[in-house]
């Protein structure tokens, strides 16, 4: 039987994957949520990648030599035990042997004189390790962090300070079952704290928590949803009985949201990702709520599409996520421009192919939970001239930025915990 490694060295390998191009947190992770020290797993692997450039920067100024590629696990070993000194109120001794420990667990004894150096030597550094650094903003990389201090002068800032920071648990309240205020005494009588947000249906709890510790979760009273894409049937103006794509629809949130808000819907939810639209049906059976569910490639409408136009289409588009990164910190390691610009491309298609299966004057509503012009405002800006079929409608949200073709929702710092996730809309009516 193969041994399992300590919490660090299982870290220090799933951060070495990363930087290998080898999957996500997400899949790394969800193999080991049945190991008993998972929490301080999750903490290191996530706190590594939302500190990374920082912390790397700091540990250069240790090396004496570069490590090899080979040992790419000891240096995300040393990452991670930086990560602990900076963030963590652990006690140094226990840091340090623990760390120290996890190189042996990695088959590498000879790095142990290496981590114990290290380490040390940082805890000696008080300019390195103190408290003033942890709201510095050098902790993206240099391409985003350009891009967003260009896009977003006036607000750069406070988004890449707000991107450091631990995503609120949101919930949404399916109001067909239960009000907002009958929930919240519910959660009052499981000891959890939270406070309205500011859709209809958004809570905001003060701590994260277990989904199953949630009162009445299985029988549908309540979803995982963060309040930024709450707003989706609102601006959509549903209508009852409507026919609706869902495209790119999986895991489902926005899907069953819909169907919450007007039952009467008639709802067709596509993905190409089987397993992701395994969930989507799985969300849909826990809220006793109907959908057709098509698993295919959305833009390839001659195969699943019968030439019945849509009276409202919601294309939530693949993107580079750079809106929630404070939920996926991994971004910051993995995503580069060049991904950022073939998303723009699909996208782009995306646009183009669904806007046929659009009746006149329906509405479209397309989102993305970035925060790049490329791929919100200036994709929206370019279809628009590609058209004469299309045009922009105001979105009546007191919130976020007003953008030209749209409104722009961006990560902040906020003491109240109103503060959604970075997220684009833009809504289209065809004419």
């Amino acid at each position: 039987m193969q041994k399992t490694l300590n919490s660090r060295a299982t870290a220090a390998l799933i951060l070495a994957d990363l930087l290998n191009s080898k999957g996500s947190l997400s899949t790394a992770l969800i193999k080991l949520r049945d190991r008993s020290d998972f929490p301080l797993i999750q903490e290191l692997s996530f706190g590594c990648c939302r500190w990374y450039w920082l912390i790397q920067s700091q540990l250069e100024q240790f090396l004496n030599h570069p490590l090899r590629n080979k040992d790419r696990d000891i240096r995300c070993l040393l990452m991670i035990g930086i990560y602990q000194i900076r963030e963590m109120g652990v006690a140094d001794y226990a840091i340090i042997n623990e760390t120290v420990e996890a190189a042996r667990e990695l088959n590498k004894p000879w790095a142990t004189g290496l981590v114990n150096g290290v380490l040390r030597a940082y805890l000696r550094d008080e300019t390195l390790n103190s408290s003033k650094n942890k709201e510095c903003p050098n902790t993206h990389p240099e391409w985003l962090s350009r891009l967003i201090k260009n896009q977003w002068p006036a607000q750069a800032i406070t988004v890449l300070n707000a991107n450091n920071l631990r995503p609120p648990m949101t919930l949404r309240i399916n109001t067909q079952k239960i009000s907002r205020m009958n929930y919240l005494n519910l959660l009052k009588k499981q000891n959890l704290a939270g406070s309205f947000g500011r859709t209809e249906t958004a809570i905001i709890l003060d701590a994260p928590c277990r989904v199953d510790v949630l009162p009445n979760f299985k029988e549908g009273f309540v979803s995982i949803q963060d309040e930024a894409s709450q707003y989706v049937p609102g601006i959509l103006d549903l209508k009852p009985k409507q026919y609706v794509l869902d495209a790119c629809a999986a895991p489902g949130g926005k899907t069953c949201h819909m169907l919450e808000h007007e039952p009467t819907l008639k709802v067709t939810a596509i993905d190409v990702n089987s397993s992701r639209m395994q969930r989507l049906t799985d969300n849909l059976d826990r809220q006793n709520l109907s959908a057709k569910t098509i698993v295919a490639d959305v833009k390839d409408t001659k195969k699943w599409w019968n030439e019945q136009h849509f009276d409202r289409i919601l294309l939530d588009a693949p993107c580079s996520g750079t809106g929630v990164i404070r939920r996926h910190p991994d971004i910051k390691v993995l995503r580069t421009y060049d991904e950022v610009l073939s998303s723009v491309e699909i996208q782009k298609n995306l646009l183009k192919n669904l806007w046929k299966c659009l009746r006149p004057g329906g509405l479209f509503l397309y989102t993305t939970c970035s925060i790049l012009r490329e791929e919100n405002e200036t994709q929206i800006a370019n279809f628009l001239k590609s058209t004469d079929t299309a045009k922009c409608e105001s979105i009546k949200i007191n919130w976020g930025v007003e953008c030209e073709y749209g409104r722009q929702f961006l990560p902040d710092v906020s003491k109240s915990g109103h503060n959604p996730d970075g997220f684009f809309f833009s809504l289209l009516r065809k004419i």
